[in-house]
């Protein structure tokens, strides 16, 4: 049986701007997930800035996500560092923890070859005993999984799930089987990249890692539902409605745009991690207009 399918919602991580998380806030984020069903919860990927926050804080925001979880959906969590062995520590702390998984992105300043991704990973799995999911996010590491390499991972025992970027919709089929035929049938394969997952999913893809689920989780499984079903027409329309969305998201990037979200919505007021800054002006009322118009607020 698979380990990860269906949708994987990914919430920010509220903090001020010392990086202190405000677990009351995060707490907030993740109640509504649990109630609308997702079928797991990402805390601290990208989304959650897990880069700018310090093993303490990520310690906390974990703790927090899991209590109020409460086993009602499991607990993703990114445990990517600039090295292995802090990486190695943080998989540790997110075993004992309680957390389902780990998401491992091969973070590095110098670019790395994938003999070096494939070792870490080993070594990460291995010395935590914490299952992972490997996250080829190519935009952040500036490092880009091969299918060979994904191929040579799925092979390490703890190794349960890969989540990559959507390609684009005339690329996704076609990217899903050059994968297919390099993993065991075990291997949970997904996506991020939230404007182009609603063809990935109709695809046969297992999961749908999303950011936009982490603030609007009820027409994400609307959506998720839809493609599962089979109906592509509803799934399409879904998505489709929030491509104003989509639109701001590939201006501003989600990170910022979801920041936004949150505050408009006033849902929690945290700071994004600096030195990235909140969109203001112009920006900031365009990801409003983007909300009024996808009927999200």
């Amino acid at each position: 049986m698979k380990f990860l399918t269906g949708l994987s919602a990914f919430p920010i991580t509220p903090s001020d701007a010392d990086g202190h998380v405000d677990v009351g806030a995060l707490r907030r984020l993740i109640a509504p997930l649990c109630a609308a069903g997702v079928h797991s919860i990402g805390v601290l990927g990208t989304t959650g800035s897990f880069p700018y926050l310090s093993r303490v804080e990520r310690r906390r925001a974990l703790d927090a996500a899991l209590e109020e979880a409460s086993g009602r959906a499991p607990i993703l969590v990114g445990v990517g560092a600039l090295r292995t062995d802090e990486a190695v520590r943080l998989a540790q702390d997110a075993k004992a923890a309680g957390a389902a998984a780990g998401l491992l992105a091969p973070v590095s300043y110098t670019p790395l070859t994938e003999d070096e991704v494939f070792e870490h990973f080993a070594t990460v799995a291995r010395e935590s005993g914490l299952p992972l999911c490997v996250y080829d996010n190519p935009s952040t590491t500036h490092f880009r999984f091969s299918p060979a390499l994904v191929g040579r991972l799925s092979r390490l025992a703890g190794i349960v799930a890969l989540k990559g970027p959507a390609p684009e919709p005339p690329a996704v089929t076609a990217h899903l089987a050059d994968l297919r035929g390099v993993v065991p049938d075990r291997l949970s394969l997904g996506y991020s990249g939230d404007r182009n997952a609603v063809e990935a999913l109709l695809a046969g893809a297992d999961t749908w890692y999303s950011v936009v689920a982490g603030l609007f989780p009820d027409i994400s499984m609307s959506l998720v539902r839809a493609a599962q079903r089979g109906d592509a027409v509803e799934a399409r329309r879904l998505n489709a409605s929030l491509e104003p969305l989509w639109a701001v998201f590939k201006e501003y990037s989600s990170l910022r745009v979801i920041y936004a979200c949150a505050n408009l919505l006033g849902i929690c007021h945290a700071e994004p991690p600096r030195p990235i800054l909140h969109l203001s002006g112009t920006a900031r009322q365009r990801v409003a207009d983007a909300l009024k118009i996808s009927n999200l607020i």
